[in-house]
């Protein structure tokens, strides 16, 4: 396993907003997970929510995802919010999934966003107090909706694994895509279950996996490892060669997105974090500021005026 030391010291970064923390009792994962279902009528029972939270919470925390050994200050510290808003026959449900994710900074207590992503299609199955198990090599199960249900976690736990070891050492993160990847090509076949296939929409599951695994995107890995290990992790005592490290990534984001405009990877990479490009590139001399503002202007539009107002 890559050793990455931390302590607490101050770094010029915001603090990532709304991470919550759960009890260190993880493998891999300090996962916390909340269920919400307000606009399900009391007609059903509301307890069975809390039953799914802790099932979930525990599926997440409690299995072991990889073959590394993480220490104590080694978990990726994530969020994983269940919107419920449909309740269907035979304990069936259609929700929403918002997975947010944070990497540590090198000799910080900084988290930096690595995933803020919400997933409109989450349909499952499930009966209060039934075991949640996943199995990779048998990912479809018996009954497709009950599948789903983990199946669907299960992917975006080997997502965050990869960007996590893609930000540490260059491609580090293969395996996990190429797990999560698996769970894509045999995903729980339903027409009620979305987000698995290339023709459910342009922004899903099918797509982000298929960006990150599609060699005409490889330079998104140098991007990740670029704008963390290269250049966050250096800012605490080289904070120029951080920056410049950082712009380096937006450079190669930049040509990504030229060769493949409007890809969803490129709008996954910036989703959560403009925030602290405006604040990394606050510091910057005249010429660097000019050249972030240009990149990013570019290359996040939604947050353009966030970063005209910081770097102008």
């Amino acid at each position: 396993m890559r050793k990455n030391p931390f302590f607490l010291t101050a770094l010029h970064l915001l603090l990532l907003a709304g991470m919550g923390y759960a009890p260190l009792q993880a493998q891999e994962l300090q996962a916390n997970i909340t269920v919400l279902a307000s606009r399900i009528p009391s007609s059903v029972d509301h307890k069975v929510f809390q039953t799914l939270q802790n099932a979930m919470h525990d599926f997440l925390n409690n299995r072991k995802w990889t073959n590394e050994t993480f220490q104590t200050n080694e978990k990726i510290a994530c969020n994983f919010l269940v919107n419920i808003n449909g309740a269907g026959d035979n304990n069936t449900y259609t929700a929403s999934l918002t997975v947010q994710a944070g990497r540590q900074i090198f000799n910080s207590g900084y988290q930096s966003p690595l995933i803020n992503f919400n997933d409109d299609n989450y349909s499952f199955r499930y009966v209060e107090y039934q075991p949640l198990d996943f199995n990779d090599n048998r990912v479809q199960g018996s009954e497709p909706f009950a599948a789903n249900l983990t199946a669907e976690l299960a992917y975006y736990v080997y997502l965050i694994l990869g960007l996590n070891f893609d930000s540490f050492s260059l491609r580090g993160g293969d395996t996990y895509y190429q797990r999560a990847l698996n769970i894509v090509n045999n995903a729980p076949d339903s027409r009620d279950i979305l987000g698995w296939k290339a023709f459910d929409g342009v922004r899903n599951r099918y797509w982000l996996i298929e960006n990150l695994t599609n060699p005409k995107y490889n330079l998104i890995h140098d991007a990740f490892y670029n704008y963390y290990r290269m250049g966050l992790d250096q800012m605490y005592d080289k904070e120029a060669d951080g920056r410049a490290a950082i712009l380096n990534a937006l450079n190669m984001l930049n040509t990504i997105n030229t060769e493949n405009p409007n890809s969803m990877i490129m709008q996954f990479f910036f989703l959560g974090k403009s925030n602290e490009l405006a604040r990394i590139f606050t510091r910057s001399a005249p010429d660097e500021k000019s050249r972030a503002l240009d990149l990013l202007t570019r290359l996040d539009i939604p947050n353009i005026n966030n970063y005209k107002q910081a770097l102008q």
